[in-house]
């Protein structure tokens, strides 16, 4: 038997393509020797300083929010939980369509830790600047593998880091197993740096 490979997954909830991506990840984790860690990155704290539309801007205060439970998950009962954390987030934020119904954020986020068995009451800290420090260290870590011109989510395996893929919808079954392979094999090419086309189509979560 093959030996399992460690791949760290940096993501931020909110971002529905990364949610994507994460869906494919799960499958890939499936089918090829590879466990997967998740370790959340921040659109907020990626966008901080940058020149960004009113609206989208607007949307980002609503970003800290999800990631900084997460955080406080992850303090209060390790890593681990930060998986079926997100998978039980994204259902709802994405499959679900909450993240349409930002003023019911700490409604949803609730749910989610509901789901996953882990106090409810972690929902309070959306609002809180108590793990700020713990996100951004977190985010920090994404991004000093692989610059400041990304976005969610990162992906770093046998020294090798990339943003990406994005993809819709998520592959399934041999498909991701290809598609994993293809990655490793373009990312891994000392030189390489994009690859890239026109998105025709939006998130699908069928």
């Amino acid at each position: 038997m093959s030996e399992r490979e460690l791949v760290e997954f940096f993501f931020d909830p909110f971002c529905p393509w990364a949610w994507m991506t994460s869906r494919w990840m799960v499958e890939v984790e499936r089918i090829r020797p590879v466990d997967v860690r998740w370790r959340i990155m921040s659109l907020a704290v990626l966008n901080e300083h940058r020149d960004l539309p009113a609206s989208y801007r607007e949307r980002l205060l609503h970003a800290m929010g999800p990631v900084r439970v997460l955080a406080a998950a992850a303090a209060k009962y390790g890593q681990d939980v930060l998986g079926e954390l997100y998978a039980q987030l994204g259902i709802r934020l994405h499959n679900g369509g909450e993240i349409r119904h930002l003023g019911r954020l700490r409604d949803t986020l609730a749910k989610s830790l509901d789901a996953t068995g882990l106090d409810r009451r972690l929902a309070d800290t959306l609002d809180s600047e108590e793990y700020d420090e713990a996100v951004r260290a977190s985010h920090q870590e994404g991004i000093a593998l692989v610059g400041e011109d990304v976005g969610t989510p990162i992906i770093s395996v046998a020294g090798t880091a990339f943003f990406g893929p994005v993809v819709s919808p998520a592959p399934t079954g041999e498909a991701a197993g290809r598609l994993w392979d293809g990655v490793l094999l373009v990312a891994g090419t000392e030189g390489f740096f994009e690859l890239k086309r026109t998105r025709t189509r939006g998130p699908s979560f069928a």
